[in-house]
């Protein structure tokens, strides 16, 4: 049977919704709604917009009010139905006697599933599977975290058309233009955890910090979130209607250095205490460095990357960013742990120097990571190129 458009169209906003606490729920998912009147008029939307603050139903049927009654309820995630710092989803639909809820994913956990079945057994309408891609690919992050029980990898690199990511004499800065650094510094916010490895800390000593300026006084550019489907961040007016509080405070990830020799100086930039710092070194080095660390067994030359996701998710980190150079980078492409390529692409040729990927296990062009653009957009002067593996990451062992 075909979907009705006007069921698409609500979803299709929820899931725009979603998108407005990105960066803000961790370690929860990024979730929209829309409620209906029974006339089939909009009553109320919101989304989650902080991690501890109210789910995303439960601020449309706020703003929905006694108009919930009889409607039906459009939501990207399927309602959790266990209390946590908030109460069940599904039951805040039933007190509000929704009819009908459609439900885009569901919910891949075992603690926060069973909504839909709870909303079924009370008689009330549960569809699923509506916009499912466009609902995953908003809230990719965290379904990644959940599935796989690791964060969700972007990598980002700069680099010059030639794919240079530095001169001969290695001076990188800058390559791109200062509308793409302030880009990388939005992402950065939106992060988790940023991961260098200990060459970019001895050549540029990063500060590996958001600094992304006045959130309300920059323009948020719109982002894909599946087949003509965008997202933008909505102002901080609309921001204060949908939620309270609305919050729009930097958040600064926590900085990871992957070191496996303990070589990161006392007076790096990382080690600043501007923001929170892991050093992960190999388990059979001994070190005095004064730093928090992560002990990890050595692999393929370097540190078991595995085990280092492992170790984050365990700290409840969902979404990092690499920032490392090619070695790292193509450690984490050689061990299928990259679930986003960003790159920024600056309209120069070096036709020397670093290349922005080291060897990444790759023999013969049959071998060839295959990547699918989601994003081609000018950002200044540059070109911002956003695609993904073709091929989804194996699951963890």
């Amino acid at each position: 049977m075909e979907t009705p458009a006007e069921d698409t169209a609500h979803m299709a906003r929820a899931v725009e919704l979603a998108a407005c606490g990105r960066g803000a729920t961790s370690p929860n998912p990024v979730v929209g709604c829309v409620v209906l009147d029974a006339s089939g008029n909009v009553a109320g939307e919101g989304f989650h917009a902080y991690a501890g603050g109210p789910h995303a139903e439960v601020v449309a049927l706020r703003a929905a009010g006694e108009r919930a009654r009889g409607g039906t309820a459009y939501v990207t995630l399927e309602p959790c139905d266990h209390t946590g710092r908030t109460g069940p989803c599904s039951l805040a639909l039933l007190d509000a006697g929704v009819a009908r809820v459609v439900v885009a994913v569901a919910d891949p956990t075992p603690k926060a599933a069973g909504g839909a079945a709870r909303l079924r057994a009370h008689g009330v309408v549960v569809e699923s599977g509506l916009l499912a891609e466009e609902a995953e690919r908003v809230n990719a992050e965290w379904l990644t975290y959940a599935r796989l029980g690791r964060p969700y990898v972007t990598w980002k690199f700069a680099a010059t058309l030639d794919g240079r990511s530095a001169a001969p004499d290695g001076t990188s800065q800058w390559i791109t233009s200062p509308e793409a650094r302030a880009d990388v510094h939005r992402l950065r916010a939106e992060s988790d955890a940023i991961i260098a490895g200990i060459g970019t800390i001895l050549a540029d000593d990063p500060r590996l910090t958001a600094r992304p300026g006045d959130p309300a006084d920059q323009a948020r550019p719109d982002h894909p979130i599946g087949p003509g489907l965008t997202f933008r961040l909505t102002s901080p007016a609309e921001r204060e209607r949908l939620t309270s509080p609305a919050l729009d405070a930097v958040r600064q990830p926590l900085r990871v250095v992957v070191d496996s020799e303990a070589r990161t100086p006392p007076g790096a930039w990382v080690l600043d205490g501007e923001a929170p710092t892991l050093v992960a070194v190999a388990d059979d080095v001994e070190t005095r460095l004064k730093a928090e660390l992560i002990r990890l067994p050595r692999q393929d030359g370097g540190l078991d990357l595995h085990a280092l996701l492992r170790e984050l998710a365990a700290r409840e980190v969902v979404s990092v960013f690499l920032e490392g150079g090619p070695t790292l980078a193509g450690a984490f492409l050689r061990q299928g742990l990259i679930d986003r390529v960003i790159a920024y692409l600056a309209p120069a040729l070096l036709g020397a120097g670093p290349a922005a990927l080291g060897e990444a296990g790759v023999a013969t062009i049959a071998a060839t990571h295959r990547l699918a653009f989601d994003d081609v957009s000018p950002i200044g002067p540059d070109l911002r190129l956003t695609a993904r593996p073709v091929l989804a990451p194996r699951k963890e062992s």
